[in-house]
């Protein structure tokens, strides 16, 4: 039996979404609820894509679908398409499943030829009228189905209205617009080059096929590239009986929102044209007029659409965006959809709606976009002030920033302390320049994708950030960046958007984020309703206390190696991984010790009576050392002064280190736990300085949970042996606080094998904690920072993968490691803590599969942990609520 592909408005309901695309199943809903809709059938997206699948041809089927719904639509009517006595012209509309405003096209006034437009003339007795429909549908028609560029048809319609002295179109005259249908019709056979078809029939699937056709544009393509709409959706097509806003003063046609869009205000927001078709009130020619004027131009049909408002928005149970056309005083409903909205509109809305007993809190959850809390969450540009734009870059970190461009990190630190704002300009950044990141304002690079060192970084810090500006050529050497015909040189102002991934010449004004009413409200609703814990993913007393005001229950990642960057303690690591003696490496982890204790007691301190998780070293020691162009370049200055004999040896020693340590794949070298391994009193000082830090706090009367987090390891020996270095150190340390100090010790799992082999690793862990970052990389052999600008997009523009692994998680490959090690974890130890720290902790799609495996918690940068609460709540809404909490499992010594 053949599939159907063609439904009257009658036929359908809003739950066909899939088959007849939003505005499609909308159309017919409204019609099952005997709002004013002008009938009309729909051509499903299933016809869509077998015209396709066909070679770009309509089926005999579909075009058989297509006449007999055309029929029963001339009976219901009593018009018919194409005959002169009675003529029926109809709209034919695109409809994806998605919206997507603007994106595909539109033919109105379908069935006019010269024939037909005579008719209309003569029936209606407005012959300007009817002309002036003939020539728009000339002019869509020949846009449309036939490619020809608009400017074309325009550019004759401003020429006739010159040469007459005409200011507007209700000024042209019937024989104005034949003239200009002349002049259209020769510019078809001229562009085309075919005669405009006179036959009706053949314009109707021409238009269908222009629609289907649509699907893939440019535009199309683009929006749902950024949507995340699927292109194997298709498109349907809505073929609708015209109405006419463009009969007269009692006419016009309009689009209105049921609240605004702005800022959520239950009132109508919209705009209408008297005497004027839909596309004039985008078009810009004539000002619309605001929707409440139309209640005292025609207060009948301002209270029915008041009603149908009403109705529309309590059956949706969402703002709705409504067109509408009004002929002879008659309202007609054209379309309603969910309406695009703003941020704080879309909090406003959702609370509202609750609080008017429309919604409930779980419903409203599932109403925000994360798209929306960027937006909150961080300064946003004034658009209305906005200056020179520079360049485009990649939306890596959202935020807007003002400084002076700096080029390294060092000047960056410099400035800021006497007081200056900074951008830092890199070509891409390394951990080096950490301490530079810190103090800045924003960070642009050249290179490097949405995952790069420089995006996840200033993610944390919650900086805006552009990475990949291909276009900027930065020139840290000369102080300066080109971009087109311009220069920027250090200490020029700037103003950046990471949001857009736009930066702008001099000082455009900002608008400061803020936690609204409604956020507060809705993150409320999420706590109760959401099994995922949230943790933060910080590195210092800052970031912890930001963490806490965004509502952070815990610490899932403390970094120790960002506290060795600032340049008075990377001078003190330098030397302790210079030292050719250990008691030369113990003497600099002694000097390093309180400045790591000091850092500890500052996050305990904001964390009070939480868990905090803190990393032990991970990185390879060479990442702490100048790089060795730098270390050659300094040589080379100094090789012919014999005064700097001291120097040349020191730097020389320093050059053979460097030789020495220089991993050529980072991922997989001397780092992690095997630098406990080799170098353990490494790991003691910094457990050493955990511990104190702990005591201390505790002494205050703060409680304190520290969480010792083993990096890198694959197996379970490694855990085993730097286990028990954990254990020592605390049972030594602590002291008087024995019984007082609960402390777990656990690992992060990174590396395949652990998770293959977490049945032997559990019975030495607390906690697994997966680092989705670094999984992610060796799990699929892509490195993060340089796979983006070399081959990722090309995967992704071709569909070979559907998302970058780096932003959203993969759950058929690295996802399976993760939950097979919870599942395998959990046999040995059912009271083992799981949870993830990667990028993925701040991914709504990631955090709902974190919560199908079970895991206890995410974490995530500050600035995301509003986005990561309300997403685990959705996860909650939509998979379902898990068993309770599990008690806590604390080591206490």
């Amino acid at each position: 039996m053949s599939l159907k592909q063609v439904y009257s408005f009658t036929e359908g309901n809003a739950q066909m979404k899939s088959t007849l695309g939003g505005k499609g199943a909308n159309l017919a809903e409204m019609t099952r609820r005997g709002l004013p809709v002008p009938p009309g059938f729909t051509i499903s997206t299933d016809a869509c894509l077998a015209y396709f699948q066909s070679g770009n041809q309509i089926t005999a089927e579909l075009e058989a679908g297509i006449h007999m719904a055309l029929s029963e639509l001339e009976q219901k009517t009593g018009l018919v398409l194409g005959n002169p006595e009675r003529p029926l012209l109809v709209s034919v509309r695109s409809g994806s499943v998605n919206s997507m405003p603007g994106m595909m096209d539109t033919i109105l006034n379908l069935g006019l030829n010269d024939e037909t437009a005579e008719a209309l003339s003569n029936l209606t007795g407005k012959p300007a009228f009817a002309f002036d429909c003939y020539r728009r549908f000339i002019q869509m028609f020949g846009n449309v189905v036939l490619g020809i560029e608009s400017h074309y048809f325009e550019s004759l319609l401003i020429k006739l209205k010159r040469k007459h002295g005409w200011s507007n179109d209700q000024e042209v005259t019937a024989d104005g617009w034949k003239q200009l249908i002349g002049d259209y019709k020769q510019c078809i056979k001229r562009m085309a080059p075919i005669d405009f078809p006179q036959d009706v029939k053949e314009q109707l699937r021409m238009a269908v096929e222009a629609v289907f056709r649509s699907w893939n544009n440019e535009r199309a393509k683009v929006y749902r590239k950024i949507h995340q709409i699927p292109d194997s959706q298709g498109t349907a097509v809505n073929v609708q009986i015209m109405v006419f806003g463009n009969k007269g003063a009692d006419c016009g046609t309009g689009v209105v929102f049921t609240r605004n869009p702005s800022t959520g205000e239950k009132r109508l927001f919209g705009e209408y044209l008297t005497n004027a078709q839909g596309e004039d009130v985008v078009a810009g020619v004539r000002t619309p007029l605001p929707i409440s004027a139309l209640a005292d131009e025609m207060p009948d049909v301002y209270n029915q659409l008041v009603q149908s408002a009403e109705q529309l928005e309590l059956h949706y149970k969402d703002m709705q965006d409504i067109e509408f056309t009004v002929e002879h005083g008659k309202l007609y409903l054209l379309q309603t959809r969910n309406g695009k909205r703003n941020a704080q509109a879309a909090l406003k809305i959702a609370v509202d709606l609750v609080k008017e007993g429309i919604l409930t809190k779980e419903e409203s959850l599932q109403r925000i976009e994360v798209s929306h809390l960027d937006q909150l969450l961080h300064r946003g540009l004034d658009e209305d002030a906005v200056t020179e734009l520079l360049g485009t870059g990649l939306p890596a970190s959202p935020g807007a920033a003002v400084g002076q461009v700096v080029f390294d990190a060092d000047t960056a630190v410099e400035w800021s302390q006497s007081g200056k704002k900074v951008i830092l300009a890199r070509p891409e950044t390394t951990p080096e320049d950490i301490h530079g990141l810190l103090v800045s304002e924003a960070v642009i690079t050249s290179r490097g994708g949405m995952t790069s060192h420089a995006a996840v970084v200033a993610r944390g810090m919650g900086k805006p950030c552009i990475s990949g500006c291909e276009e900027a050529r930065i020139v840290p050497d000369d102080k300066k960046f080109t971009i087109g015909q311009r220069t920027i040189e250090e200490g020029d102002w700037v103003t950046v958007d990471g949001a857009s991934g736009r930066f702008f010449a001099g000082i455009v004004p900002l608008k400061e984020a803020e936690m609204t009413p409604e956020l507060l409200q809705m993150l409320v609703w999420a706590d109760e309703v959401r099994d995922l814990k949230v943790y933060a993913n910080a590195d210092n007393p800052q970031d912890a206390e930001i963490a806490r005001k965004f509502g952070a229950e815990g610490i899932g990642l403390c970094r120790t190696e960002h506290m060795f960057f600032a340049p008075e303690r990377l001078a003190v690591i330098q030397r302790m991984i210079l030292a050719d003696r250990t008691e030369a490496r113990i003497e600099a982890l002694q000097e390093l010790l309180p400045m790591q204790r000091s850092d500890f007691e500052g996050i305990f301190r904001q964390m009070a009576g939480l868990p905090v998780t803190i990393r032990l070293l991970d990185p390879p020691l060479h990442e702490f050392l100048p790089k060795l162009p730098e270390l050659e370049h300094r040589l080379a200055q100094i090789a012919s002064d014999a005064g700097a004999a001291a120097e040349e040896t020191e730097l020389r020693r320093m050059i053979r280190k460097v030789h020495e340590l220089h991993e050529s794949n980072p991922m997989l070298g001397h780092r992690g736990c095997r630098l406990g391994i080799v170098y353990p009193e490494i790991y003691e000082m910094q457990v050493e300085a955990i511990f104190q830090a702990a005591a201390a706090v505790m002494d205050e009367g703060t409680s304190v949970y520290p969480e010792v987090m083993i990096p890198l390891v694959g197996h379970a020996g490694e855990l085993q042996v730097l286990r028990s270095l954990v254990d020592d150190v605390g049972q030594r340390i602590l002291g008087t606080h024995k019984g007082k100090c609960a402390y777990k010790v656990g690992t992060m799992i990174e590396v395949p094998r652990a998770a293959l082999t977490a049945k032997q690793i559990a019975p030495y862990a607390d906690f697994f904690s997966f680092g989705t970052n670094d999984l992610t990389q060796m799990t699929l052999g892509y490195s993060r920072d340089d796979a983006e600008g070399k081959f990722l997009s090309h995967y992704l523009d071709q569909k070979l993968l559907p998302h970058n692994p780096f932003e959203v998680l993969d759950t058929e490959g690295v996802g399976q490691l993760v939950e097979m090690a919870v599942t395998n974890g959990r046999a040995v130890k059912p009271q083992l803590k799981t949870g993830i720290c990667g990028e993925h902790g701040g991914d709504q799609e990631s955090i709902f599969f974190c919560h199908q495996i079970g895991l206890d918690y995410v974490s995530c940068s500050p600035y995301r942990i509003p986005l990561a609460r309300i997403a685990a709540a959705q996860a909650s809404v939509v998979h379902g609520s898990r068993s309770v909490e599990k008690p806590l499992d604390l080591q206490v010594i």
